[in-house]
C-alpha cells in the first residue's frame, strides 16, 4: 500500500517536472531573436518613418517645378548624353525608374530581413508577381500631372521583359499613364541591347522625344557609369553637380543599390563576410574616447 502511494505521488511530481523541462528546452528557441540584417534600419525607416514619406514627397513638388520650368526652356534636356540634333522641336517626354522612385517593394525587403535571406530572381520574380507594390508617396501625383501638361510618362527598369505584365498591372492600379498608342514599358532584356546600364533605352527615348527629367534612386538610373569605385562614382557625379535637383531628380533609397556594392567592387561572388568587411572598412569612423 505505502510503495503504491509513493509510485503515485512520484508519478504526480514527474508529469509536471516533464513539461517544466520541455519548455525549458523550448524557451531559447521561441526567445530567438529574427536573424541579423543591414537592411534593419533602412527597411524600417522606409516604411515607418515620416520623413521618408515627406522626402518623397519633396522630391516630386521638385519636379514640378522643374518640369514647368523645363516645358518653358526648349533647350531643356534631361537626356544630355543621348540628346542629339534638333532635339528642340520634339514632343515632350519624362523618365521614370520604377522600384523605389515610383514603386515602393519594401515588403521584399522586409521578408528579406526577418527571413535572414538575400535577394534572388526567383522570389523577386515570385513577388512581383503578386503585383502588390505600393505607390511611393507624390509619384502618381506627379505621373499625372506631367500627363495632363502633354508629357509622355516612359518606365525605365530593370524589371525583367518576362515581368512587364505584372509590372504593368502594377502600375495601371494605382492609375499612373500607361502611354497610350505608345510602348512606355522600356523593360531590361526587351530588345538585345537593352542591359542593365540604361544609355540605350535613354538614347531610345530621346530619339523621339525631348527628354525634361530623369528620376531615379540609384546612381545607374542616370548615367551609365555606376560600377566604378567610390572615388570614380563620386568623380562622376561631381561633372553633372548642376544636374542634380534640375533635370535630375534623385529618390532616397537606403535599403539597395550600387552604393551598396562599391566598397566591394561590385562582385557579388564574394562571401557576405567579405562583403561586409569591404562595407566596414570604408567607414569614417570617429576614433573614440
Amino acid at each position: 500500500m505505502i510503495a503504491a502511494i509513493r509510485t503515485h505521488n512520484l508519478r504526480r511530481w514527474l508529469a509536471p517536472l516533464a513539461l517544466i523541462a520541455a519548455l525549458t528546452m523550448a524557451a531559447p528557441v521561441l526567445a530567438q531573436d529574427p536573424p541579423s540584417s543591414d537592411l534593419l534600419n533602412a527597411v524600417l525607416w522606409m516604411q515607418r518613418s515620416v520623413e521618408y514619406k515627406a522626402t518623397a514627397l519633396g522630391a516630386f513638388a521638385l519636379a514640378r517645378i522643374r518640369l514647368d520650368q523645363a516645358l518653358a526652356d526648349r533647350n531643356w534636356t534631361g537626356a544630355p548624353k543621348e540628346q542629339t540634333g534638333a532635339y528642340q522641336s520634339l514632343p515632350p517626354a519624362v523618365i521614370l525608374d520604377i522600384d523605389e522612385t515610383i514603386l515602393d517593394n519594401s515588403g521584399y525587403q522586409a521578408w528579406m530581413v526577418l527571413k535572414g535571406t538575400s535577394f534572388d530572381p526567383k522570389t523577386w520574380n515570385a513577388y512581383v508577381n503578386t503585383v502588390t507594390s505600393v505607390a511611393i508617396p507624390g509619384a502618381v501625383e506627379f505621373a499625372k500631372y506631367a500627363d495632363s501638361k502633354g508629357v509622355k510618362v516612359f518606365y525605365i527598369t530593370n524589371r525583367t521583359a518576362e515581368e512587364e505584365a505584372p509590372t504593368r498591372k502594377n502600375l495601371e492600379k494605382f492609375g499612373f499613364p500607361m502611354g497610350g498608342g505608345v510602348d512606355t514599358m522600356l523593360m531590361t532584356r526587351k530588345q538585345p541591347d537593352w542591359g542593365s546600364a540604361k544609355g540605350t533605352r535613354r538614347a531610345h527615348v530621346a530619339k523621339s522625344y525631348r527628354v525634361l527629367l530623369n528620376l531615379g534612386d540609384n546612381f545607374g538610373d542616370f548615367v551609365d557609369e555606376y560600377r566604378g569605385n567610390e572615388a570614380e562614382r563620386l568623380k562622376v557625379m561631381d561633372e553633372h553637380k548642376d544636374r542634380w535637383g534640375r533635370e535630375w531628380i534623385m529618390l532616397a533609397n537606403p535599403s539597395y543599390g550600387s552604393f551598396e556594392s562599391a566598397p566591394f567592387k561590385h562582385d557579388f561572388k564574394q562571401s557576405d563576410a567579405d562583403r561586409r568587411k569591404a562595407k566596414r572598412n570604408v567607414l569614417d569612423a570617429w576614433p573614440g574616447p
